[in-house]
């Protein structure tokens, strides 16, 4: 019995040299980047700037990979069951943590995906067509509160515009009827088309239209104004604190990834969202690079799994 101790001991010992040896020497070789969404969206976008900053950062490329499926539960699940040894990592969306809420059953479990760092924010913007005569929130909610109430397109059911209709019905008592699209862009064009009264979405899906006078911007729903639509009040300036949410998007790694090699990852990221190069990038598009530390990004996590968890069961949001 003591020598298999023993041996045990040794062996333990042995592979705690050899992560530490594979985090000095990391990255070695290129890191896959899991986009859990196809190609051309915000969150695509988002993580190809941000791949290409981090290769400068690391000395080392970063491949992007798309994995789209089961809203992204599918690039969720593949990262989640991947080696833990700094050459894969997911970027996802919002999805990562409401997949959980409104799915009866998920393949993984939350924390066998680590919080390495946040990337960036597009912000949620409150749209309506343009000749409405809806100039702010205040008078979205009046609005709905008369006759059979207003429709308001969604991305489906736990997408970020129908949580942040649900904030509105709950903080506000706003009268509305969920029309849920296929997608963002979707439920976008629905408003344009005047089929629906409103929607949100996120802030570089919506601003080519805001620029093109196709659409009224009435609130953003981010704790702050977005950089490219400064003029833009949130929804908190306006009255309504609790319409808080945005398309944020993040890197995480496999459970058992060394310290070390997330340390060294979420420097890289944050240093690259510094450059003039990146922000230049994202900024123009209404995407707000946001960085910080590993705890910065843990402490997020947490506070929008408390806040939004309590919405999605009162809302009684199930997959679709």
């Amino acid at each position: 019995m003591k020598h298999w101790f023993t041996r045990l001991t040794a062996s333990l010992a042995l592979g705690l040299l050899a992560l530490a040896a594979r985090a000095d020497t990391w990255p070695s070789h290129p890191i896959k980047f899991v986009v859990p969404f196809g190609p051309g969206g915000a969150n695509d976008l988002v993580a190809r700037a941000v791949a290409e900053g981090v290769a400068k950062q690391l000395g080392q490329a970063v491949v992007v990979e798309n994995k789209p499926g089961a809203g992204s539960v599918l690039g969720a699940d593949a990262v989640a069951k991947s080696a833990p040894d700094g050459y894969t990592f997911l970027t996802p969306a919002a999805g990562v943590i409401t997949n959980a809420m409104i799915k009866g059953k998920m393949p993984y479990k939350d924390d066998d995906l680590v919080p390495v760092a946040m990337m960036a924010v597009s912000p949620s913007i409150i749209v309506v067509p343009m000749d409405s005569p809806i100039r702010d929130l205040k008078g979205l909610v009046a609005a709905s509160k008369t006759g059979v109430g207003l429709n308001f397109s969604t991305a489906g059911t736990g997408s970020t515009p129908h949580f942040v209709a649900e904030m509105l019905r709950h903080e506000a008592g706003a009268k509305l009827q969920i029309i849920p699209y296929k997608s963002g862009s979707e439920g976008v064009f629905a408003v344009m088309g005047k089929q629906v009264d409103a929607t949100s979405e996120a802030s570089v899906v919506v601003l080519p239209q805001l620029k093109g006078a196709k659409l009224r911007a009435i609130a953003s729903t981010w704790s702050s104004r977005i950089a490219e639509l400064p003029d833009l009040p949130t929804a908190k300036e306006q009255g309504f604190s609790g319409v808080l949410i945005g398309h944020w998007s993040g890197v995480f790694a496999p459970k058992g990834t060394p310290d070390e090699i997330l340390d060294k990852m979420n420097r890289a990221v944050d240093a690259a969202l510094k450059t003039p190069e990146l922000r230049a990038r994202l900024i123009p598009q209404g995407i707000d690079p946001v960085g910080g530390s590993r705890a910065d990004f843990a402490r997020f996590i947490a506070a929008e799994k408390a806040r939004l968890a309590p919405i999605a069961r009162s809302a009684d949001m199930k997959e679709d």
